[in-house]
């Protein structure tokens, strides 16, 4: 569940009446649908893409706080999205915080990959909604920490 919220030092008004906002990215169309009503359900604001390219041109403009992404998606996979976005925002920050999602690639080596890709998380699909929200009930609105 999301965190109550409320301003803390370092944190803006805005920041601290917002909801996390989540970012779902995958190909298949029911998967985003899906989790895009049960993030939205829980009091998050989340927003879903089917593909990688239209994530990264959306994603300046929704400004997500999280993204969730699979990882086999045909044309930009989701290590492409990973690297792209920490090229873009800043290998150091760990906002957004990037959520790997996958049912095709589910070994140690896949998971070494992505951490190296810029992946904070590593969940294998399918994975149990309550883990998910205990990550996202982590992260505080808007905030950018090394």
């Amino acid at each position: 569940m999301p965190p109550e919220y409320y301003a803390s030092a370092g944190q803006s008004e805005s920041q601290a009446q917002r909801p996390v906002r989540v970012l779902v990215i995958d190909d298949e169309p029911d998967t985003v649908v899906s989790l895009v009503t049960l993030l939205r359900s829980e009091g998050y604001e989340a927003k879903g893409a089917n593909s990688g390219e239209t994530a990264m041109r959306d994603l300046d403009s929704f400004d997500p706080d999280a993204v969730i992404v699979d990882i086999a998606m045909p044309g930009m996979t989701g290590w492409d999205v990973a690297r792209e976005i920490r090229k873009m925002r800043g290998r150091r920050l760990t906002r957004p915080t990037l959520i790997a999602v996958s049912g095709t690639y589910v070994k140690k080596p896949d998971e070494m990959l992505a951490r190296a890709a810029g992946f904070n998380y590593f969940l294998v699909k399918p994975c149990d909604p309550n883990f998910l929200f205990n990550i996202l009930a982590a992260i505080v609105p808007g905030s950018a920490q090394s």
